[in-house]
């Protein structure tokens, strides 16, 4: 079974004016779709075929560059686009206690969040990640993910944010700070919390 490019919850100008419709479409159907191309073909005619995208992950850092880092752009990337919403809101019920107990306010988990994501170098992801011992924020390179056996920090991603360039350029060119402040505004804490509670 392939891997499919999953679909919208949402046109792309919905977001506006927080991510633009060009970016959105161009994010989408270009790099999003060529992660999820290349990686069936990397995994089509091999013993990986048929394997999940978690089954991957388990054992990414014993398996080719073009398998880590497709797989990790395709999942990320389907993460990334549930996370969001025209609505925004903010998170409530057992996600807030959580993210209460584990930064002490919702705050200051925004602050550490955000501080993630603005000091990444180059390209890669912010995280909020469910361990054993509460919740977390990391980054990553590139299009690693805390389930990726290479990650420091691992877990399950339940909300993430894309700061490559390609996520943000047209709109902010290299204000990525501002790029990262208006990621507050849509993020879709019902999905958030869904994950949480799986």
């Amino acid at each position: 079974m392939s891997f499919e490019l999953p679909k919208l919850d949402y046109s792309y100008n919905a977001l506006e004016p927080y991510i633009d419709a060009r970016t959105m479409e161009i994010h989408y159907t270009k790099h999003h779709a060529a992660y999820t191309s290349k990686l069936n073909d990397a995994v089509n005619g091999t013993a990986l075929e048929g394997k999940t995208i978690f089954e991957l992950f388990r054992s990414v850092s014993s398996l080719s560059p073009a398998i880590r880092n497709n797989g990790g752009g395709f999942y990320n990337h389907s993460l990334f686009w549930k996370v969001l919403s025209p609505n925004g809101g903010a998170p409530k019920g057992d996600l807030l206690s959580a993210i209460n107990t584990s930064f002490g306010s919702f705050d200051k988990f925004k602050a550490e969040f955000s501080n993630a994501a603005a000091t990444r170098f180059g390209s890669g992801w912010a995280w909020l990640v469910k361990t054993g011992n509460g919740l977390v924020v990391s980054s990553t390179p590139n299009q690693d993910n805390p389930l990726m056996d290479v990650a420091e920090v691992k877990g399950t991603p339940i909300l993430g944010l894309d700061v490559w360039e390609h996520a943000y350029y047209l709109n902010y060119q290299n204000r990525r700070p501002d790029y990262i402040e208006a990621f507050w505004n849509i993020v879709n804490w019902e999905e958030v919390s869904k994950r949480f509670i799986s």
